[in-house]
């Protein structure tokens, strides 16, 4: 008989999202950590910061267990006046070395958490509407785990845009074998039927 433990299969999910966001900063300038990807201004320091934020909220303040008890917030914090999408991007203020830190405590305080309460354990988001502000752990974890999985998902992407790097991790990689010409070709194979189908 197999047995189960739901706790470690969720945070084996969310930690190869953390781990494969952080490593996709590696190897990477200053500028292109930071430069807008995207018309929205998607960057990879920015995902991280975005996801600390994520879990120091959902699986800290949600549950009695705020990680800026000591400290203050940083100005970004949702108990801020924080100007719109300020989670989003790092300011020249702060360092990646402080993002990516800020990042590795929010996973100490999250796995805490997970550790100290049983799944069914309620908490009160505070920054929902009041009348659905009860969620249990379980329902949280699995939230953070998809908004994590979800960024690191625009992480790959970014960061091939930006270098032509793949892959979920060092030496990981779940795309096919191919050198660059195989690729090149494969891209041409794509574009040619893509306007094949749209000239209909």
């Amino acid at each position: 008989m197999v047995t189960t433990d739901p706790k470690a299969d969720l945070l084996r999910y969310l930690q190869d999202a953390r781990d494969a966001l952080v490593w996709k900063l590696d190897g990477l300038s200053e500028y292109d950590v930071r430069r807008p990807s995207t018309p929205t201004g998607t960057n990879l320091l920015g995902l991280v910061k975005h996801v600390a934020g994520v879990e120091l909220g959902y699986l800290g303040d949600t549950f009695g267990r705020p990680f800026f008890d000591k400290e203050p917030p940083p100005p970004w914090w949702y108990t801020r006046d924080a100007e719109p999408n300020a989670d989003m991007w790092a300011t020249a203020d702060e360092s990646r070395e402080e993002i990516v830190g800020l990042y590795r405590r929010a996973w100490k305080h999250s796995d805490a958490t997970v550790e100290a309460l049983p799944l069914d354990a309620t908490g009160q988001v505070p920054w929902w509407p009041q009348e659905r502000r009860e969620v249990t752990l379980h329902h949280i974890l699995v939230r953070v785990i998809a908004d994590s999985q979800r960024h690191a998902g625009h992480a790959d992407i970014v960061r091939e845009l930006t270098d032509g790097s793949v892959g979920y991790g060092e030496g990981k990689s779940d795309l096919p074998p191919g050198d660059r010409a195989w690729w090149e070709s494969h891209r041409h194979r794509l574009e040619r039927v893509a306007r094949e189908v749209g000239n209909g």
